[in-house]
Formats: structure tokens, C-alpha cells, sequence
């Protein structure tokens, strides 16, 4: 599955790629479901975070743990990498983006699939490059809604599932709670297509959320809010807790 997944990513940033190239320079400053950001700053902070990716794989000089304290907030971190995009035209930012992004690619290919990267607590390989084709998704996510050219929901969503149903932890951490003591959870989403179940979790666990995985996707990258992912179903407290603080990302 390790090289399905860079695969994907690629085809994922593909997708997007296919709807920027299309865009008139009005529709870039067009604003998106991300307060204060427009379509710009959607794709510069895509090749900023793409920059610190690479770094971050090579020890170059922006390796994500010291690149981000210095603005002593993720917020910061993220609103530098918009910035810098605000002083270019819009083609210029999409060539930044598309070199990062191929420049990326090139080194996860290279990379051994046992290292783990050093982003935040670190990465397994697997587990990195998912992260940034979630990011590149959800942020497709509001790209596409600004300019009014939605998506279709594929196959690629599995690995958004995967990842996103390994946060619940720290979903709850950062929330501040403890899963119930002797409580396990399993996942069961419907793929886009309808076609096959995609399940995580053991088979023997006390509590299961059920539900169509194009929801459970964008609740947990928080595109969507627990009251507009109506088919998913939670059975148990540590099911609750897991749809009510979903949060895949740092």
C-alpha cells in the first residue's frame, strides 16, 4: 500500500492542479470557506507547507519543528506562508506550488519506507504521506467551493479515512479528554462508490461508528460539522467522543 499511496497523492495534486490552471485572475482572489483567505492563499500555503515538507525529509534549513516555533503559533506559521503568495501573481504562486509538490514527491519516493520524518512527535513514511495528500484535499475542499467546480469523491478518500481514524487519540487529547477506560473503537465507512466497506479498528472493539467515509472525511479535517454528517452513526461513549472532537491534522 506504501507506494499506492505517493501514487495517489500525485494524482490527488493532479486534480487540483487541473482546476487552478483553469482559473482567470479574478476567481484567484476569490474568497473561501477559510476566514481571510482567498484562492492565493489556499495554494500558498499548500507550497509553503510543500517547501517545509521537503525540508523536513532533507534537514534542510525549514524543518517543520523549528520553522514553525519561531512564529510561536500555528496560526503564524501558516498566515507567513500566505504572505509570501500575496506578493506574487497568481501564476507565479502556482508554478511555486507545482515545483514544490513535484520536488516533494521526487524525495518521498526516495526516501526508505522505514524512516520516519520528523514532523511534530514524527511521521512513519506511510503516515507522512498521507498527511499531506489530506492536506492537499481538504484544502482542494475549499478551493473548489470558492469557484464553484466541485469534486467527485474517489477511491483516494481511504487514505484520509486511515489517517483520520488513527488521530481519534490525539483528537481527544487535544480536546483535553480520555477515551473511556476499556473502550475500543472500530470503524465501518461506506467507499464513495458505495461499492466495498473500508474498515479500521479491531473487529472485536466495544463501540463503532457506521456512516458513508466522504462524511467522516471532511468531519475530521473540520469541513463539515458534526450536524451536517448525518449518516454517520456512533455507538458507544468512545464513538461519541471521537465524532464530537474529530481532528486529523496538527
Amino acid at each position: 500500500m506504501s507506494d499506492e499511496v505517493l501514487q495517489d497523492y500525485e494524482a490527488e495534486q493532479e486534480d487540483l492542479r487541473s482546476v487552478l490552471v483553469g482559473l482567470s485572475a479574478d476567481e484567484w482572489r476569490l474568497p473561501t470557506p477559510a476566514a481571510g483567505w482567498d484562492v492565493r492563499d489556499q495554494v500558498s500555503h499548500l507550497a509553503d507547507t510543500e517547501d517545509v515538507a521537503h525540508d523536513t525529509m532533507t534537514d534542510g534549513p525549514r524543518t517543520i519543528n523549528v520553522d514553525a516555533a519561531q512564529y510561536g503559533s500555528a496560526e503564524g506559521f501558516t498566515e507567513a506562508g500566505c504572505e509570501r503568495g500575496r506578493s506574487m501573481a497568481p501564476a507565479e504562486v502556482l508554478e511555486w506550488w507545482w515545483t514544490a509538490a513535484a520536488r516533494v514527491r521526487s524525495t518521498m519516493a526516495a526516501l526508505d519506507r522505514s524512516a520516519r520524518v520528523p514532523w511534530g512527535l514524527g511521521m512513519g513514511w506511510q503516515a507522512f504521506v498521507t498527511a499531506r495528500l489530506m492536506e492537499h484535499w481538504a484544502h482542494g475542499l475549499d478551493i473548489r467551493a470558492a469557484v464553484g467546480r466541485p469534486g467527485v469523491d474517489t477511491d483516494r478518500l481511504r487514505h484520509v479515512a486511515w489517517i483520520s481514524t488513527r488521530a481519534v487519540p490525539y483528537a481527544l487529547r487535544v480536546a483535553g479528554l480520555e477515551a473511556p477506560e476499556g473502550h475500543t473503537l472500530r470503524f465501518a465507512l461506506v467507499s464513495p462508490g458505495r461499492s466495498e466497506e473500508w474498515a479500521f479498528g479491531p473487529d472485536d472493539a466495544t463501540d463503532v461508528i457506521t456512516g458513508p467515509a466522504a462524511q467522516w472525511c471532511r468531519l475530521a479535517v473540520q469541513r463539515i460539522t458534526r450536524a451536517e454528517a448525518p449518516d454517520l452513526q456512533g455507538e458507544g461513549p468512545l464513538a461519541e467522543l471521537a465524532l464530537g472532537h474529530a481532528r486529523a491534522f496538527l
